[in-house]
């Protein structure tokens, strides 16, 4: 409740009562020279206002209390990539389906690409895997582990802009090149191989968008995300989803402070381990190798 302002009218006692904020102001007598009460409080109101969490004079009463809803973040409230400037030709060029000039050169990106992909089938643990989390030690189990690996990977470099998507198309390529010449050692029939591979690679594109959702949500979602492609929907053990969200977020984490321009010229990736004493703490990466060393 606004308190009441008294202002004096003339040297005899009859006041009159108008709110202005929340203070007690007095009038002198010689204030009457203002044509009007309006007039003297549009004047003194920004006065009045500043000071109105205080009291003035003798009579003192409480400060009121404002409550200010915080705003709920949205997507546009979060940074986002700068998109490269690329010269019209440059436009043309990929409208046809072609890849235009690069900040690295390809054959680099390549080198880096299929280094990335080593990494994510040679410096995982999939024994580590096939005992936690359950799973039979079967070529679908290792396609679901390094399917994993290599998504955590995509998200990263698709963040390096143009370069970086590039990067991630090269790294799907040695993927579906490891895949189909995995399947020709174990000696699968050519026409099975073909009908598996287009079978694995809806499946692929069917778990990157899940993922994806998983990823920009809460462990809820990315747990659901888990159970329907990783564990194919037979997790009857909760502690496995835990474990693997937690896997999944402290990778991120370490993935997300490599410096991107390492990333696109070395493609070193190192996987911290499923089981850790201490999984939220933060890893600082090691120094690089440059894959045109030495050359």
């Amino acid at each position: 409740m606004a308190l009441l302002v008294r202002v004096l009218r003339n040297q005899t006692s009859i006041s009159q009562w108008v709110p202005v904020c929340s203070q007690l102001v007095s009038v002198s007598p010689s204030q009457r020279q203002w044509n009007s009460t309006s007039q003297w409080l549009q004047k003194n109101q920004s006065q009045v206002c500043v000071g109105s969490e205080q009291t003035v004079g003798a009579d003192t009463v409480q400060s009121r209390k404002y409550h200010n809803t915080s705003k709920l973040l949205t997507t546009q409230d979060f940074p986002q990539p700068v998109e490269e400037k690329v010269g019209p030709f440059t436009k043309i060029i990929e409208a046809m389906g072609f890849t235009g000039p690069l900040k690295y050169s390809k054959w680099k990106i390549k080198i880096a690409a299929l280094r990335m992909y080593t990494s994510c089938v040679e410096k995982t643990d999939f024994e580590e895997f096939f005992l936690r989390c359950q799973m039979p030690d079967t070529f679908n189990s290792w396609f679901l582990i390094t399917l994993l690996h290599v998504w955590m990977c995509l998200v990263r470099m698709k963040q390096e802009g143009r370069t970086g998507k590039y990067m991630c198309r090269i790294i799907v390529h040695f993927m579906w090149e490891d895949v189909e010449q995995r399947g020709r050692v174990m000696g699968v029939n050519s026409y099975i191989l073909k009908k598996n591979m287009a079978l694995m690679t809806n499946n692929f594109y069917a778990a990157i968008l899940g993922y994806d959702e998983g990823i920009l949500s809460d462990d809820h979602g990315l747990a659901a995300a888990l159970w329907r492609t990783f564990f194919n929907q037979k997790c009857e053990d909760p502690r496995q989803l835990e474990l693997l969200v937690e896997y999944v977020r402290k990778q991120m984490q370490y993935l997300d402070s490599m410096n991107g321009e390492d990333l696109l010229l070395t493609g070193e990736v190192r996987w911290r381990p499923l089981v850790e004493k201490n999984p939220q703490s933060i890893l600082k990466p090691h120094a690089p190798t440059y894959n045109d060393e030495g050359l």
